[in-house]
């Protein structure tokens, strides 16, 4: 049965551009109340005006932070039906070119971040027996030279949300977590802009590896994930098969495949690429603001 978002109130971080501004957008197209979280007021307070929303700066390693953004999304509308961790940086570089402090701010914002937003809403959703969406990636079941700690923190977050299904399926709480590829966003777009060697890798991996998908397409597969109250949301829909082939793939299949396509020149390369850059993370990222 679907689960209709009218009148319902969904709490979305990292919703100030990409996918969570994307998702923000959908979701009032479908006569959801929508409350925003994230990190830049002024992009935070335009999608608001757009879907007559509600926003609340906030880092998602903050918790207190996040305990007052969600009491505030309470007071106005009355409760939090669905929530959705999406916030998430990627450091640049691999884990020899560093900083440490990079990559240890990418698992605290993807991972602990995610932790953090779910625990302040949990009561709430539980309440109104709604859904918990975590977007979590496609590198939790694929590595690539240059995200050790992001794909570290995407698996750890999908293995979050099995068990926090598990803990509370009794309760009516539905709980999914999402896996996209490559989705058209600032955060990926950066990492291609700094990384020739990137650009040239993605170019060469195989299919559905290489994918790259429009925000607006991974916003309306989310979407839909939550109407559905689906375990699993793939982006696009053919990443279900590298999923099913994870027994496979973790056999050292994918380190082989990895190899093939260039990833031990891949890391090299971004070693230097990330000296000569100078910094941790993209242009547009907020991995550095705390």
């Amino acid at each position: 049965m679907r689960y209709d978002l009218r009148g319902r109130t969904i709490l979305i971080t990292g919703a100030a551009r990409g996918i969570g501004a994307a998702l923000a957008r959908a979701a009032a197209a479908r006569g959801a109340r929508v409350a925003l979280v994230g990190l830049e007021p002024a992009l935070l307070r335009e999608v608001a005006r757009d879907v007559d929303g509600h926003w609340y700066e906030c880092d998602v390693t903050d918790q207190a932070g996040l305990q007052d953004a969600v009491s505030s999304t309470v007071q106005r509308y009355g409760g939090v039906d669905v929530v959705v961790a999406n916030a998430g940086v990627a450091n640049l570089g691999t884990v020899a070119s560093g900083p440490v402090d990079a990559l240890v701010r990418t698992i605290d914002v993807n991972l602990s971040g995610v932790i953090r937003t779910v625990s302040a809403a949990l009561p709430h959703v539980l309440a109104a027996q709604g859904h918990v969406l975590i977007v979590s990636s496609a590198a939790a079941f694929a590595a690539m030279p240059g995200m050790a700690a992001y794909a570290a923190s995407k698996a750890g977050v999908e293995q979050f949300g099995n068990v926090l299904r598990l803990e509370n399926r009794r309760r009516g709480l539905t709980v999914g977590t999402a896996h996209p590829i490559w989705i058209d966003t600032d955060l990926v777009r950066d990492i291609r802009e700094a990384f020739p060697s990137f650009r040239a890798a993605q170019r060469r991996l195989p299919w559905p590896l290489s994918a790259v998908v429009s925000v607006e397409r991974c916003a309306d597969a989310l979407l839909h994930g939550i109407e559905r109250r689906r375990r699993k949301v793939y982006v696009p829909r053919s990443l279900a098969l590298v999923q099913a082939l994870r027994p496979v793939v973790l056999s050292g299949l994918s380190d082989a495949l990895i190899t093939r396509f260039g990833g031990g020149e891949l890391a090299e390369q971004m070693a230097d690429e990330v000296r000569r850059l100078g910094r941790a993370f993209g242009r547009t990222s907020v991995g550095d603001r705390h």
